[in-house]
């Protein structure tokens, strides 16, 4: 069994942590750099070209080009990795089912390097962030970590890539603490820092200088005096954030609504065609990132240049952000939000300097504002200002920015959030209808889940000193499949059926205490173990149950279905509390049903005709099913087909039902697969009984009866009964015979009827059907055989005395008595009908007998090939599962 300090190993890895954490700052920071030199290269290649042929041909030719190619990279390959990416990592993390792994990275990666190269003026930041999470994404798949500790380690990629794209660690583990996870457990904020540092690290010391150009020869100072002009800066901020909001989301639309019959392919070439042409139109600086970075931020401009940069890059971002180009918001915000500080800070030096102010309210440089600015804008489009604060301060390295930082930022929060609640990227999620922060079904039922909540508290369990025999017995009287073996009140083992399968194989005694047998290493949970990770034990490892222990002490057990019904009561909100929920109701009655799956015309109305006497004779009602099978290549639900047969089918059915008197329940269903079809409407219908037909052979290699019969006898719970039509009644089905008067007619000549008796549940469930089946003849006659081993002196006759009582007692017809002494079973049994002339002959399959050799051997094929006579095996219900 698994010590409890084993399975927090396994549930919280904190031994790995560190390796996991500075693996993901290493591969994230390379993807960020990687990514960087790429857009430098690609945009310097650009210029060039530009300079030496016409630009009015070049840039908008490489728009389209490189817009076109960028969309169809993301359209064939990861849709995922259109637009920011941040979303996309805020939506995985919210337990959404948004693909995060190494594709999603290298599409990510090209499709950004390409949008960027070719003009599109957005940012590598966003899609760095995504990068780094689904490469977290992957290491966490290729590590088999738990639900809980992937998301952990999906933050601290995102961590890590912004700290590689801003070289700043501070700010990445803020963003991915505040904005993407809203955790700060240990684990969570250790990965986080882990990640982020090692990512800013390598980023620097091999991808040069962030987006702050170098402010060592500027004198960065800031007074008490100047406080008005940063709270300025930040109201202007605010509003313009909102105004970008707006915008952003507004373009989205209009690219939706234009381009709805277009790719997106499609739509980003037309985007960057636009692109090139308006940064032809607009002032240079706007056509490389990095010119305009630093124009920006050193302040060396103009209010008029200011306000130019201002509309351009802004005009340019809805261009780009509302065609879902890959690309981010956070280095056209803070742009935005330089320019914004220049323009004011120019705009007060202009005033003062024309008369129009009565003091210089700009004491020191514009480049303060310029950075206020920065973080400003920036908070007002996030509604993060902890993280815009600390990516400047983190670029800049300067304390005595802290201030007008500080006061930027949370005016501009304040502004935005009164008048557009809640960040961009809440808003794109819920224009894809996610939407994170409402306490939605999804997030009430399943994240705040415990295995407290789920478990069983009242555990049946078997002692670690029981015998086999004993167990055995427990498993035949319980509808469980597995039970915990406990031993002076603390768990040692568990004992499925799949344990006992191979007993007669291995030659067990039945004597033999269960701890020999028993499964020792045991998967378990604690009580306060999240569902997230009893979700990821149980499929991790297949298995339908998991106990649940304080130490070694069994306090619970969960299984599938209690996970089913706690969601089921969360989502219905029609019961007590998880707590305190009443006893279930217990099933005394409901109707029975019958199965008939109807594939063959001409055979069809024999296969009722027999399903509809035992139904007479127990009170079933009839649900009869016929299949349309289509290519894998079509979806069921959107597959045209024609329906002619199929309810020629059901209206015989139908009419049967109306002339015996018995109810009849017909469907059609399209499907891919048969036998999956039939498993799926016994569950939906509470099948008792299936009654199949079976042609008596197979060319299937591997398969006993063929493959939807295999499946069906194999994994159907409720009672079997397959029918292989004797040579007589298929020589009237080939004839073309096939009305239900002449299938009554062709049944009554099954009159003389072979039972083979090998004893177990299955032979008994036969001798129960058997009464409903011979009514079909007036004179029916009635043989049983038991066959025995030559050597075999004293043969125990009992089987047959009791299966020879119950058929008097229930159908007033004497049977015939006969012992066999062969070898062979199936020849005896064949040799045995010929002798007797029998016309039908019912195989009930004993556990370890008929049925282990129906599934791994050749018994009832034997007898069909065999035989000319019509064979029908029947099979028991399988003990339920919990």
């Amino acid at each position: 069994m698994w010590s409890d300090r084993q399975l927090r190993q396994l549930l919280r890895p904190k031994p790995i942590a560190i390796m996991e954490a500075c693996a993901i700052g290493i591969v994230s920071a390379l993807a960020g750099v990687g990514l960087k030199q790429s857009v430098v290269w690609l945009e310097a290649w650009r210029v060039d070209l530009a300079g030496t042929f016409s630009p009015w041909l070049v840039l908008p030719l490489i728009g389209i080009c490189g817009g076109y190619l960028s969309g169809l990279l993301v359209e064939r390959l990861a849709p995922e990795a259109a637009g920011s990416g941040i979303p996309q990592v805020k939506a995985a993390l919210g337990y959404f089912p948004i693909a995060l792994d190494l594709r999603v990275a290298a599409v990510k990666w090209v499709s950004t390097a390409l949008s960027l190269g070719s003009g599109f003026a957005l940012g590598r930041q966003g899609p760095t962030v995504q990068i780094g999470a689904a490469l977290a994404a992957q290491l966490s798949y290729w590590t088999h970590t738990s639900p809980t500790h992937q998301r952990q380690l999906i933050a601290a990629g995102a961590a890590a890539g912004l700290a590689a794209s801003f070289n700043a660690p501070i700010a990445g583990v803020l963003f991915a603490i505040e904005e993407l996870l809203q955790d700060v457990s240990d684990l969570t904020l250790g990965t986080a820092i882990i990640a982020a540092v090692v990512g800013g690290v390598i980023s620097r010391a091999i991808g040069g200088r962030g987006m702050v150009p170098d402010l060592s020869h500027i004198q960065i100072q800031f007074s008490l005096a100047e406080i008005p002009l940063p709270i300025c800066v930040g109201i202007l901020a605010g509003l313009l954030g909102v105004w970008c909001n707006r915008c952003l989301l507004g373009s989205l639309k209009f690219y939706q609504w234009q381009f709805r019959a277009r790719s997106l392919a499609v739509k980003l070439a037309v985007a960057g065609g636009i692109t090139g042409i308006l940064s032809i139109i607009l002032p240079h600086a706007l056509l490389t990132s990095r010119d305009l970075q630093d124009l920006a931020i050193l302040g060396r401009i103009d209010w008029q240049s200011a306000a130019w940069i201002l509309g351009g890059q802004f005009l340019l971002c809805l261009v780009g952000f509302g065609a879902s180009a890959p690309g981010g918001l956070f280095e056209p915000s803070l742009i935005l939000g330089a320019a914004l500080g220049d323009l004011v800070a120019t705009g007060m030096q202009s005033g003062y300097a024309q008369g129009l102010l009565p003091i210089d309210l700009v004491v020191s440089s514009p480049t303060v504002y310029a950075l206020t600015g920065m973080s400003a804008v920036f908070s007002a489009i996030t509604h993060r200002p902890m993280v815009a604060i600390a990516i400047v301060w983190e670029m800049t390295a300067q304390f005595d920015l802290i201030l007008p930082l500080m006061l930027g930022s949370v005016v501009a929060y304040l502004v935005a959030e009164k008048l557009f609640p809640g960040s961009i990227y809440q808003h794109l999620l819920i224009g894809k209808g996610i939407n994170l922060n409402l306490p939605d079904l999804a997030q009430q039922s399943w994240v705040g889940l415990t295995a407290a909540d789920l478990m069983q508290r009242r555990v049946e369990t078997l002692s670690s000193q029981m015998t086999i025999a004993a167990a055995l017995q427990a498993f035949a009287d319980s509808s469980h499949r597995g039970f915990p073996i406990v031993e002076q009140g603390k768990l040692v083992g568990i004992l499925t059926q799949r344990d006992l399968a191979d007993i007669q194989q291995q030659q067990w005694d039945l004597q033999t205490p269960i701890s020999a047998l028993m499964t020792q290493r045991v998967i378990a949970v604690r009580p306060q173990d999240a569902l997230t990770s009893v979700l990821y034990l149980l499929d991790r490892h297949q298995i339908g149950r998991l106990p649940v222990v304080e130490g070694r002490k069994l306090v619970g057990i969960i299984t599938r279905a209690d996970i089913i019904r706690a969601e089921a009561e969360r989502v219905s909100s029609t019961v007590s509390p998880l707590g305190t929920r009443p006893e279930p109701s217990y099933l005394v009655y409901r109707t029975q049903r019958l199965l008939v799956p109807l594939s063959n015309p001409q055979t069809a109305d024999i296969l009722l005709r027999l399903a509809a006497e035992i139904a007479l004779k127990s009170n079933y009602e009839l649900e009869c099913l016929h299949a349309i099978v289509i290519p894998r290549s079509r979806i069921p639900a959107e597959t045209p087909v024609d329906l002619s047969v199929s309810r020629q089918l059901c209206d015989r059915a139908v009419a049967l039902g109306r002339t015996l008197g018995i109810s009849v329940h017909t469907q059609i269903r399209v499907t891919h697969n048969v036998a999956a079809t039939i498993l799926e409407t016994i569950s939906d219908r509470h099948i008792d009984l299936l009654c199949m037909g079976w042609q008596g052979k197979t060319t299937t290699p591997g398969m006993v009866f063929g493959s939807t019969v295999d499946t069906a006898i194999r994994q159907a719970p409720c009672n079997v009964m397959l029918v292989k039509l004797g040579a007589r009644l298929q020589l009237h089905v080939g004839a073309g015979k096939s009305s239900a008067v002449d299938a009554m007619m062709r049944l009554t000549q099954l009159n003389r009827w072979l039972v083979p008796i090998s004893g177990g549940p299955n032979t008994e469930y036969a001798l129960q059907l058997l009464p409903a089946l011979v009514a079909l003849n007036r004179e029916p006659e009635i043989h049983l055989c038991q066959v025995f081993a030559p050597t075999d002196d004293c043969p125990d006759r009992s089987s047959l005395n009791i299966a020879a009582d119950f058929i008097r007692q229930s159908t007033d017809i004497v049977a015939k008595i006969a012992t066999v002494y062969a070898d062979d079973v199936p020849s005896a049994a064949i040799d045995f009908a010929i002798e007797q002339q029998c016309n039908v002959i019912i195989l009930g399959a004993s556990r370890e007998g008929l049925l282990q050799q129906s599934i791994h051997g050749n018994i009832p094929n034997a007898i069909a090939r065999g035989s000319d006579c019509t064979t029908i095996v029947v099979r028991a219900a399988i003990s339920g599962s919990n």
